[in-house]
Order: structure tokens, then C-alpha cells, then sequence
């Protein structure tokens, strides 16, 4: 029986920060599917890719720019050409890339269903090979509500709806947390009649209200049918499509459903319970502060599987702790500081508390609002829609919260996650100079605007 020091359990995100960096040690990486799981392949890099395309496409339309285009091609088309430009990216779904680089590191992948069957050993597909630390990166796969006739008409989940070719006519979204949201909107700009159903009383329900609210207009505005406090009371085939009853009495027909309805961890037939090792009610898998699983010896989990801020770039940063702490170096992983984003167009992120949160914490937050037409390059590159929100806790002097919308948000998000993390001092912050003109520039306001509110108090 082969033996390796350290088994990674799945290739997905996280599993690239170990694999290669925990060095003199043997390595194998054990996955069923593709390496590099489902981001590059079927969910984050292909839907920014789609998004991107549908944000060049509708460009001519908006009037500052039409006189300079000739030519648009049809929404059809232009989905075509997204799809073909998608696939481009990802590599038409092909991993060979992603496992040559495995290979470079020296170590080993292993293609097959991993499972527990005693302490230190793992079969894989029938055969077993020994480990000395074993690391779970099963990820997470996405929830199928139980609706009535969900399964005698067309649906797709997210990973389907980001690796097909088909161009629906119309679509019934399920959902309006992050990814449906980007789905309903990639897809009605593209002239896809979408209809989004979401059962809470708004869009990405642990945001701000205002982040909500005005999500729900740019979808509402890109052509979304956006319908909120409800519920898909059943399904039934239609011609090839389908035929959507809601919960409020209205009735709809769709070529399909997409289901974005949340993600469940992947932590069911890995044979945990031979380590003792009991998921939550969400299937989560619970670990301490150093990414180790509760209760269980030398086993770690990174990723979605435990159900810690799923994104991928929590799951790379928890790859990095694992690699840190089997490498002997102990470190600890700090949560305060994830970003959260929502890749319609304008872009919608938020780091740290909101409001509520805050209050739920014992914070009374002081809050500081600007628009973001107040950065000069809202003007020049045309973009003049979103907003700035400052949380600062009154008791400490720092900032300990940010919601934004547009002024490519995303990308310097991270400022104000270091002065989260790191707790600075507002008044420090206040005097980090940004180059003119920029976006981040918007954050220049508010924190001096926070600094002189603080040192009245």
C-alpha cells in the first residue's frame, strides 16, 4: 500500500496552496472530477468571462458611447461569440493544464472517489493508499429545492447554466443570493426573458437594505422580472419547456429552470464517521481556528466543505493556513476581512460587519455615506452610478465594516479589508493618498469625515 505524508482529498481551490508548498513532504491529491474544482471550470472564471461579454455587447446601447460603434451583431450572436470566448478561457473544461502544474510540484494525483475506511487510510476507487494528515477540499454542490415537477422539465444549476451552449429565450432564476443575481442579469443582457424568484423580501438577504434595493433596480432596469416574497409552488412540462406556478397565483412559462438556490458542503460518502467526524446540519465540517477538523487527528478542511465564507478566495486562504500549520509553522486563520462581491455591472461588494451585524455584535456604528460620482474618474470613464459606506466602531476608532457599489469596488475593496484585519486606526487610515484620479479615491471622504466624528466624541 502506497503511504503519503499529507492526502489532499479533492483538487478544487484551496488544494493548489498546499499542494507544492509543504516542503520534503509526499503529497497526493485525490480527485474525481477536474483539478482545480468547479471555479475555473464551471462557476467563477466563466461567469466573469460571460459577464465581461455581455458588458461589451450592451455598451453601443448606452448613449455616450453608441456614436463610436457600427455594426452591433444580434443578442444571439453575441452570446455565441461569449460562449465560444468562455470556453477559450476555461480551456473548453479540459484540466491537462491545471494537472501538468500538480504534476511540477512533484506531487501525486490520484483519479478516483476518495473514502475513509479506517484511521490513516483512504480508498480511492478501490484501492487504498495510507496517509500521515489527511486535508478535506471536497467543496460544495448545488442545493435542488424540493420543488413539485422540478424533475420532468428542463433545468440546469449554476454549473450547467455556465457551461452550456444553449441560448434560452426565457429563464425562471431560483434564488437571489450572489450567483443567482449574476445569472439573471448575464442572461437578460443578453435578451434572455428572465424571470427571478426569490421566497425572501430581498436580493442578498445579509447585505445592506440598500445594497438589495438597488440591486434589485439594476436588475430590474437590465430587464429582469424580479419577484420578491415568493416561492415556485410547482412545475409541470410545457412544449419543451416549462410551465412555473408560484406561490402568489401567477403562472409563467420558461424554455428553463435555473436553479440558484444556495450550495450544500460535499462532506456525504467520504466515510467521516470512521474518525468521528459528524458534519453540521448544513453538512458543514467543523474546524478551529487553525483549519483542523474538530474532534479528529491530524485531519484539516479548507474550502466550501466547511461552510465558512464560501468563496474561492476564502478557500485559498485557508489552502495557505493548512500549508503554514503542516509546514510547522503555526498560524491561525482570521475571518473578520472577507470580501463579498456581486459581479453585475455595476459591481456590488461588501467586507467586514453591515449595519445589522454590527448592532447584533454590541456595536452602535458611526456611518459615513458618499456617492461615488464624487471620484473624478466616475466622469471620465462614464461610470457615474454607486455609492461608499464607512462602519466604524465609536468604542475602538476603527473601521470595522464597507458596502460599495461600482467604481470597480472589487478591486480595491481590499484597502479597507487590511484596515479591518488590522484594526487601524481610523485616523491613520484617513492619510493613506490615493493616486488622482481613481476610485479609491472615494474613501478619502468618508474616513475623514469618521476621523473628525470620532474626535468629537
Amino acid at each position: 500500500m502506497d503511504r503519503y505524508d499529507v492526502v489532499v482529498l479533492g483538487a478544487g481551490a484551496g488544494a493548489k496552496l498546499i499542494w507544492g508548498a509543504v516542503p520534503d513532504r509526499r503529497i497526493a491529491v485525490v480527485e474525481e472530477a477536474r483539478v482545480g474544482g468547479d471555479c475555473p471550470f464551471v462557476a467563477c472564471v466563466p461567469s466573469k468571462a460571460m459577464l465581461r461579454a455581455a458588458y461589451v455587447w450592451r455598451t453601443p446601447t448606452d448613449p455616450q458611447w453608441a456614436a463610436m460603434f457600427s455594426g452591433r451583431v444580434t443578442a444571439r450572436e453575441a452570446y455565441a461569440e461569449a460562449v465560444r470566448r468562455r470556453d477559450r478561457i476555461v480551456h473548453g473544461r479540459d484540466d491537462s493544464v491545471n494537472a501538468a502544474g500538480l504534476a511540477k510540484t512533484g506531487a501525486t494525483l490520484l483519479r478516483g472517489h476518495g473514502r475513509v475506511v479506517r484511521a490513516g487510510v483512504l480508498d480511492v476507487s478501490g484501492t487504498e493508499i495510507g496517509y500521515g494528515d489527511l486535508v478535506l477540499n471536497t467543496g460544495s454542490a448545488p442545493v435542488r429545492p424540493a420543488i413539485p415537477g422540478l424533475d420532468t422539465v428542463p433545468v440546469w444549476t449554476s454549473d450547467e447554466a455556465l457551461s452550456t451552449t444553449v441560448f434560452p429565450d426565457s429563464a425562471v432564476v431560483v434564488g437571489g443570493g450572489p450567483v443567482g443575481c449574476e445569472l439573471a442579469y448575464l442572461f437578460a443582457a443578453f435578451g434572455t426573458v428572465v424571470t427571478l424568484v426569490q421566497r425572501g423580501p430581498g436580493l442578498v438577504p445579509r447585505e445592506e437594505p440598500q445594497t438589495s434595493e438597488e440591486l434589485r433596480d439594476l436588475l430590474v432596469e437590465a430587464g429582469v422580472d424580479v419577484r420578491l416574497t415568493t416561492q415556485v409552488a410547482s412545475l409541470e412540462p410545457r412544449g419543451a419547456g416549462a410551465h412555473v406556478k408560484l406561490d402568489s397565483g401567477a403562472e409563467l412559462d420558461a424554455d428553463v429552470v435555473i436553479l440558484a438556490a444556495g450550495r450544500r458542503p460535499r462532506s456525504a460518502g467520504l466515510g467521516l464517521e470512521v474518525l468521528g467526524i459528524r458534519p453540521d446540519e448544513r453538512g458543514a465540517v467543523p474546524i478551529d481556528e487553525r483549519c483542523r477538523v474538530a474532534g479528529a487527528d491530524r485531519v484539516w478542511a479548507v474550502g466550501d466543505v466547511t461552510g465558512i465564507a464560501p468563496f474561492t478566495h476564502t478557500a485559498h486562504y485557508q489552502g495557505r493556513v493548512v500549508a503554514a500549520n503542516l509546514s510547522g509553522r503555526r498560524t491561525r486563520a482570521d475571518y473578520r476581512a472577507i470580501p463579498r462581491a456581486v459581479y453585475t455591472s455595476p459591481a456590488f461588494v461588501s467586507v467586514g460587519h453591515t449595519e445589522s451585524s454590527a448592532r447584533d455584535a454590541g456595536i452602535d456604528p458611526l456611518i459615513a455615506h458618499t456617492p461615488m460620482s464624487q471620484a473624478v474618474r466616475s466622469a471620465t470613464e462614464g461610470e457615474p452610478r454607486g455609492w461608499l459606506r464607512l462602519l466604524a466602531d465609536p468604542a475602538t476608532g476603527v473601521v470595522i465594516g464597507a458596502g460599495a457599489m461600482g467604481g470597480y469596488a472589487e478591486e480595491w475593496i481590499s484597502e479597507v479589508a487590511l484596515m479591518i484585519r488590522a484594526q487601524i486606526p481610523v485616523d491613520v487610515a484617513r492619510d493613506v493618498v490615493h493616486p488622482f484620479p481613481t476610485f479609491s479615491e472615494v474613501l478619502e471622504a468618508p474616513l475623514w469625515d469618521l476621523a473628525a466624528r470620532l474626535d468629537d466624541r
